[in-house]
């Protein structure tokens, strides 16, 4: 490549903290298919414990990302895992006006991306969504500190607050309206547009990083019938 060439990149072959143009080399850790459980569940839960105590910073951290239906047009964004069940994946959020919500409504599909960089690890999953019900969102709503739990009325999530009508100040008002509304009360209901949304799995991969890029790589598929059981794949890095 010529230096005019690169020069006109704003950003060419960065490798963290190193000087080197070379990426970082995964050496910690490896993973072989004795060491995987059946269910990918519960191989979730063992990695995301290990990613806890082992000082990985919020590891409950994910990339959901959605679809919109015919554009085919797809978003992502940085939200909470807050329940891993026996079905699946459950994150909270707006399903009012977010972009998620719009893409969910046209297509009941979405994926998560963890990254754990302590422990050079991944986990993708792929599957349908379905939302949960007032009662299970109740639940985790009340755990949210009280400011949370105004700030989910007041935000209209992802609409434009423009900034010839004030811009955050329009947010800020309508905060102290909701606040006003339920002024003296604990208990606040969780409103009808906001709570959770299960992520149903179908595939999973958990990623170990390997030295040269040589990563090990295994996705469990789910397979049809009433047992709910799982294959489990080795995949190329």
């Amino acid at each position: 490549m010529t230096a005019t060439t690169k020069d006109s990149k704003l950003i060419f072959a960065p490798a963290g903290a190193s000087s080197s143009q070379q990426a970082d080399q995964y050496t910690k850790n490896s993973l072989s298919r004795s060491q995987l459980h059946p269910s990918p569940f519960t191989q979730f839960h063992t990695w995301f414990t290990h990613a806890r105590d082992t000082g990985v910073h919020q590891p409950e951290t994910v990339c959901f990302s959605t679809c919109h239906l015919p554009s085919g047009s797809v978003s992502s964004r940085y939200v909470y895992l807050k329940e891993l069940d026996s079905k699946g994946f459950v994150i909270y959020s707006n399903w009012g006006t977010s972009r998620k919500a719009k893409d969910v409504r046209t297509n009941a599909r979405a994926s998560l991306a963890f990254w754990w960089h302590e422990v050079e690890r991944q986990v993708r999953v792929e599957g349908s969504v379905e939302r949960l019900s007032e009662q299970e969102s109740q639940s985790y709503y009340d755990l949210r500190a009280r400011g949370s739990r105004i700030g989910a009325w007041a935000s209209e999530q992802s609409k434009i607050l423009p900034e010839e009508e004030g811009g955050r100040g329009v947010l800020e008002r309508r905060v102290r309206d909701v606040e006003k509304r339920f002024e003296g009360k604990e208990e606040i209901p969780v409103p009808g547009f906001w709570g959770g949304l299960r992520v149903v799995p179908e595939m999973v991969e958990f990623w170990q990083g390997r030295e040269s890029r040589l990563h090990d790589r295994f996705m469990y598929l789910r397979e049809e019938g009433p047992e709910g059981r799982w294959k489990i794949e080795r995949l190329s890095p």
